[in-house]
């Protein structure tokens, strides 16, 4: 099953808060997106595993993904061990992705930075010729993703390039608040949290627009990317 777009994410929600304008846009030109949950959330304050399972399913809806699947790995343990890597190296392979988006280089949640040097270890081991796998009792053949970009979460980090997502911010917001037992709701009862406050749900919107403002458009979501990008033209670039 390949797709264009391969975004993974430490816990249910990663992905729609990181990059989920940015997935919108693409989707909007074509491009076909899967997504990867490593661990089910199990650890959060707010709600279950089982709620979060049943909000990524309303969240995948919403954005339109062709795939996701979550791996059940160990929330707030992640290692970056053989079996971890193995288990993102048959992901890779099975969509084949020529992008793959992935958590915060450094975070205030140790998952997140701890998750992007695993996503990025597998990706380079799935290229590897002897390393080999099977999924479904099928071979698989070696991939190796062309690029890699790390979307940017709780901590303020300086982006290597910001995309244009002013026409799907909506579409963000509405993805997000999916996760309904994560986020802002005055009339819950459930503990409060960090990202359960009115103010992180404003940030979403504030955040964005503040990287519009440095790129001149309204909104946009920022990355970071582990090589330099080379520009064949410049179409589609705001200058």
């Amino acid at each position: 099953m390949k797709v264009d777009i391969l975004a993974i994410g430490a816990h249910p929600d990663d992905v729609e808060l990181g990059c989920g304008g940015t997935l919108a846009k693409l989707i909007s030109e074509g491009k076909t997106v899967a997504v990867v949950d490593l661990t089910q959330g199990e650890l959060g304050t707010r709600g279950t595993n089982i709620t979060r399972a049943e909000e990524a399913a309303n969240a995948s809806e919403i954005l339109g993904f062709s795939d996701r699947v979550n791996l059940k790995m160990k929330d707030g343990f992640l290692l970056n061990t053989e079996e971890y890597q193995m288990q993102i190296v048959k992901m890779i392979r099975k969509y084949q992705p020529e992008i793959v988006f992935s958590n915060s280089i450094d975070d205030r949640h140790p998952d997140h930075a701890k998750a992007s040097k695993l996503v990025s270890d597998a990706c380079f081991l799935a290229g590897l010729v002897k390393i080999e796998t099977t999924l479904e009792n099928e071979s698989q053949k070696p991939w190796r993703p062309k690029h890699i970009f790390n979307y940017i979460q709780w901590k303020h980090i300086t982006p290597a390039f910001v995309v244009d997502i002013s026409d799907f911010m909506s579409k963000k917001i509405e993805a997000c608040l999916a996760y309904k037992t994560q986020f802002y709701d005055p009339n819950s009862d459930e503990p409060m949290t960090p990202i359960a406050t009115k103010d992180f749900l404003e940030s979403l919107t504030y955040r964005a627009q503040d990287l519009g403002r440095l790129s001149g458009v309204a909104f946009a979501e920022g990355f970071t990317t582990e090589k330099l990008i080379a520009f064949k033209n410049f179409d589609g670039i705001i200058l």
